[in-house]
């Protein structure tokens, strides 16, 4: 087990060594986060330079700059000081996924060290959260305390399956301390990425499910309970800090990133709701909103209906093109055309929009952090003028299939093995599961609803997916 420990890490560190050395990155919020981090270590404001003056700004949660203040502070305030810290963040958080994998796999399962073994192994060699160790984002810290958090929730929710059988009140004490403890970290981590309470609610609903009867409200009450003050406590110093100084209540972050009194074009993003599905046209066009134009020849065909539609959305932008100032007129103008579009086809906007989301965030080749185009279409043409970027390309987009299709298999190993173990273990791995399950869902269905959904946002699930995928090895004897 410690061979193959040791070779997992020493061969994840050497991956990312290699992305910090070969891809070594920057993206539009790195900027944002590190003078954050600066001006609170200078100047002791958390806050801005806006036409001259430092400004507080509640525009982006503490956590990550608290995390880049400090690397600055002990290692020093250079780029490589933080991706080295990062590389041990994302190390830490593959032992986390092996300790998941070992916690699913059943008790009387020989195996358990394989599966956590397994694990390891493939958090260590998948590039997906790897990648972002070479660039000040948000990911691999995200990711970290996700995975701690759901590993806490999940040995919580094992002890609460099981104390009816055991009669024992010291368990039940127990798990409501790790309750308390999982949601305090996943407060942490909404510190860093505002929709990590989203694993609570995936909790939550499983153990709604689980104690429906009315003589298990008790029990489902103080588990709520302390979730709930786990998670406002680390929320709750950020919260008064906006109060006392910018005078809004806010807990999180704002969802659209605006600086105080700063108008959000709702209308707008209704509009491209009704039709944006690729990360790509984020680019093209949401992100260009007040900042560049916006050609009406970069806007994706799907989002007109008729020529008479799309030399309407033209004619607005072409007003917004004179100066790129979106005014209050033209975003009423876009709210129009989405309730317009939405009446002629609901389903679209509510079904078919989200379900198309869902499948870009999962099984687009996640190269946004490489210098590469991913694109396939002509393949031929491509071919002919980049076979790296169409290899790198196509092998993203295979491993994507390949890690979800992993956990969909291992998943149902699981599954399988729990119906030959006693009834305790089975109700405590069987809840772990549908927590998993419920978690990948739940933040999915959530991030098929933001307005630029970005296939980022899901890197978070892939430790548990690779505990899922490392069930396959789990091969427990029947009970007799």
């Amino acid at each position: 087990m410690r061979k193959h420990l040791l070779g997992a890490v020493s061969f994840g560190l050497a991956l990312r060594l290699f992305f910090i050395w070969r891809y070594p990155s920057v993206a539009g919020d790195s900027g944002i986060y590190e003078q954050l981090a600066r001006n609170w270590l200078d100047h002791g404001v958390y806050g801005l330079w806006l036409n001259g003056v430092l400004m507080p700004v509640d525009l982006r949660a503490p956590g990550y700059p608290a995390f880049l203040a400090a690397v600055f502070a002990l290692l020093g305030r250079s780029d490589v000081a933080v991706r080295l810290a990062q590389v041990l963040v994302d190390l830490l958080t593959c032992l986390l996924a092996g300790g998941i994998a070992a916690w699913l796999a059943p008790p009387e399962s020989a195996g358990r060290a394989r599966v956590a073994a397994a694990a390891v192994w493939f958090a260590a060699v998948c590039p997906f959260v790897a990648n972002y160790t070479a660039t000040p984002l948000t990911e691999v810290l995200a990711t970290f305390l996700t995975t701690a958090a759901l590993l806490v929730l999940l040995v919580a929710s094992e002890d609460q399956a099981t104390d009816l059988q055991r009669k024992s009140r010291y368990l039940s004490t127990s798990s409501n301390g790790l309750y308390f403890l999982g949601a305090f970290i996943a407060g942490l981590g909404s510190l860093v990425r505002p929709e990590t309470p989203l694993l609570l609610a995936a909790v939550g609903l499983v153990l709604c499910v689980r104690w429906w009867r009315s003589r298990d409200w008790p029990r489902l009450i103080r588990a709520g309970i302390f979730m709930a003050l786990g998670l406002l406590l680390p929320l709750l110093p950020w919260a008064a800090r906006n109060y006392f100084i910018l005078g809004e209540v806010q807990f999180l972050a704002p969802p659209h990133a605006e600086l105080p009194g700063e108008p959000v074009p709702r209308g707008f993003y209704a509009w491209t709701n009704t039709w944006l599905v690729r990360f790509r046209d984020v680019y093209l066009v949401s992100w260009k909103l007040d900042d560049l134009p916006i050609p009406i020849e970069d806007v994706n065909p799907v989002a007109f209906d008729s020529p008479e539609e799309r030399a309407r959305v033209a004619a607005i932008l072409e007003r917004y093109n004179e100066n790129t100032t979106f005014t209050p007129a033209l975003d009423a103008e876009f709210s129009n055309l989405a309730r317009e579009r939405t009446s002629r086809h609901p389903l679209r906007t509510f079904l078919w929009v989200p379900l198309q989301r869902a499948v870009t965030l999962w099984f687009t080749p996640r190269i946004e952090m490489l210098p590469y185009s991913g694109h396939l279409w002509p393949l031929a043409q491509k071919w002919d003028e980049d076979r790296a970027d169409v290899l790198i390309t196509l092998s993203y987009g295979f491993l994507n299939f390949l890690f979800v299709g992993l956990a969909i298999a291992g998943a149902w190993t699981l599954w399988k093995c729990s119906r030959v173990q006693p009834p305790a273990p089975v109700d405590g791995r069987r809840l772990g599961l549908w927590v998993i399950v419920a978690f990948v869902l739940v933040r999915t269905a959530f991030l098929t609803q933001v307005d630029t959904p970005e296939q980022r946002y899901v890197v978070v699930c892939f430790p548990a997916l690779f505990a899922l995928a490392a069930q396959i090895w789990s091969r427990p004897e029947k009970a007799s």
